[in-house]
């Protein structure tokens, strides 16, 4: 079998005694046990989220989710969607997922938590709709809570389906779903959807985009009525949505949604969808962030989603989907939860310390008083701590740094640059190309060739700070930057 995507031995610089200790049934520290939760946000709440990585940036460094494909039949057609893949609305589009029937699900689930014990939550993001496709769905859910009952249940849904099920997932106490909401003004979103199915006939034009509309608010405060957490994709398409997304945003926050995810449109011709063939782009980065700025204040963001495969597995940034297919999968598997329990004690124990180093970090800059912001990228594996290559990484995580605080704002995606010892200069082009706009990268490690090149593209970059946790390695890079009182480095 695979290896876990990240190991135990792997997750802080002194795990190999902490497992030890999470193994032999106690722990070392006092706090141990602390639940490492962050500040303002309601006990019953953080209970909630604080192992899912989709409805928790803090929880994403340490908690993995994987989604099964069951769902395959759909409702709606979407101009950024193509049937022959994953249904774009829900996941990543141009990507192909291997279906499954419940009962594939269910040693698939099992195999991926015996070997992965960052998992923590369980998703149906079609290929399809999970609602529309409600039966497989429910089955996939019932068996898997009976065997793992501590896994966290999720749904991914485009809403129109939606209100005939939320009584159900209340009663199987599935406490996190996310609908797709494009628009509010049904004239919008008939630029979005070309027709739907709803009440065995097709809608099309303004007609469908209304019942949709109606549905999905429906839906949510269903959802919201029952304690149910939601979060609302909004997929931003420049010229047809991405103004009226400050719409959607407060009618989503009115009606209770916990979380708001604007995600960039893909759109590739060679997916063969609406928009990718008649030319439609996609938002930059430096667009996407700013209509994220300028939703502050409304519905609480998320800026850390991946548009994940509606099979994959793993940490947010990673997929190892393809290490778990059928044919790798034991016909007979039995749960063995030895593995997760002795993971989620190294991480009470490292949360704790990163909640403290949080905290320092952030006290730093509030009383630095330069009213300068610095904008920057971060290699990291997990743990929350600057340990990736430079060469090594596949995408960057973006930290906004100001007196305000350390906030993350984003990511971005890089084709790794080293493979087998060796670097291509295509490859370092298109990285620098994507770095565009951030002042500093912190990594691990780092080669003088890339230096160099970002340095000539105005991009500072550094592995003073590998191995420190972001926050801290931030402060300290801050405080460098501007000449302000630095903090030791947290090892």
């Amino acid at each position: 079998m695979p290896a876990p995507i990240v190991s135990l031995q792997s997750l802080t610089s002194t795990s190999d005694q902490l497992l030890a200790t999470a193994q032999s049934g106690g722990c070392a520290s006092s706090s141990c046990g602390a639940s490492g939760k962050q500040d303002g946000i309601d006990p019953a709440i953080w209970e909630k989220i604080k192992n899912h990585p989709c409805f928790s940036e803090e929880a994403h460094h340490y908690f993995a989710r994987m989604h099964v494909a069951v769902a395959p039949a759909c409702n709606i057609q979407c101009n950024y969607c193509n049937r022959k893949y994953d249904c774009a609305n829900e996941s990543r589009p141009g990507v192909v997922s291997e279906k499954l029937t419940p009962d594939q699900a269910l040693r698939k689930v099992i195999t991926v938590a015996n070997e992965v014990p960052q998992l923590s939550v369980l998703g149906i993001a079609g290929p399809g709709d999970a609602c529309y496709d409600w039966e497989k769905t429910k089955a996939t859910f019932e068996r898997v809570a009976r065997e793992i009952p501590d896994i966290k249940l999720c749904l991914s849904t485009n809403g129109l389906a939606l209100p005939d099920h939320v009584a159900e997932l209340a009663e199987m106490n599935v406490d996190h779903v996310t609908i797709t909401i494009n628009m509010v003004d049904p004239e919008v979103g008939a630029k979005i959807y070309p027709w739907i199915f709803y009440d065995q006939r097709r809608y099309a034009g303004i007609e469908a985009a209304r019942i949709l509309h109606e549905r999905q608010m429906l839906g949510l405060e269903m959802l919201t009525a029952r304690g149910i957490l939601t979060k609302i994709n909004s997929v931003m398409i420049p010229g047809v949505n991405d103004e009226h997304l400050l719409e959607v945003n407060r009618w989503v926050k009115e009606r209770g949604a916990f979380l708001h995810n604007v995600m960039p449109l893909i759109s590739d011709p060679a997916h063969g969808t609406h928009y990718g063939l008649a030319g439609q782009r996609g938002p930059n980065a430096t667009e996407l962030k700013t209509l994220q700025d300028r939703l502050e204040g409304g519905a609480k963001l998320m800026r850390h989603c991946r548009q994940c495969r509606a099979d994959a597995v793993g940490l947010l940034g990673e997929d190892g989907g393809q290490e778990f297919t059928l044919d790798r999968i034991p016909g007979d598997v039995t749960y063995d939860a030895t593995k997760r329990e002795a993971y989620r004690e190294v991480v009470a124990h490292e949360r704790r310390d990163h909640v403290a180093a949080r905290r320092e970090a952030i006290g730093m800059l509030e009383t630095a008083g330069s009213g300068k912001s610095l904008l920057v990228a971060v290699a990291t594996k997990g743990g929350g701590r600057v340990n990736e290559h430079f060469g090594h990484a596949k995408e960057f995580q973006v930290y906004e740094a100001s007196p305000k605080g350390i906030s993350f704002v984003g990511h971005r995606n890089v084709e790794q640059y080293c493979l087998g010892g060796w670097g291509e200069n295509a490859t370092l082009d298109g990285i620098v190309a994507a770095l565009e706009g951030i002042d500093v990268v912190l990594c691990a490690k780092i080669g003088d060739c890339p230096k160099e090149q970002l340095a000539e593209a105005g991009i500072g970059a550094t592995d003073a700070y590998g191995h420190d946790y972001i926050e801290t390695a931030i402060s300290a890079l801050y405080a460098a930057e501007f000449g302000v009182q630095p903090l030791a480095a947290t090892a």
